[in-house]
């Protein structure tokens, strides 16, 4: 039973991950989450698919929301999370951010 989980991660591995719907190795945003984190930024009424392209990126920087109603830590959780964000579009959208 404990080959399981190798045989899962060995095959994400050799089979490109990014299929799976990851991002490239090195990059933390996809093209998409950049382009709505910048559409988000700019101040123009955003989008559900926007504010879902958002949360999905606060969760890869550690952001959980779910235990919102007992989170000792809310809102420095968020926050931390919000700062790493900031920091891979500042690093990673160069095309998306404004000029």
């Amino acid at each position: 039973m404990k080959s399981v989980p190798i045989l899962a991660v060995s095959a994400c591995l050799l089979g490109g991950c990014a299929a799976a719907g990851m991002p490239p190795p090195g990059r933390h945003l996809s093209p998409t989450e950049c382009r709505d984190l910048a559409a988000i930024r700019s101040n123009a009424p955003a989008t559900m698919a926007q504010h879902q392209s958002e949360l999905a990126a606060l969760r890869r920087a550690g952001y959980d929301p779910s235990p919102w109603n007992d989170d000792p830590y809310y809102p420095e959780d968020l926050q931390a999370a919000q700062r790493l964000v900031d920091y891979w579009f500042a690093t990673e959208c160069q095309p998306y951010r404004p000029r």
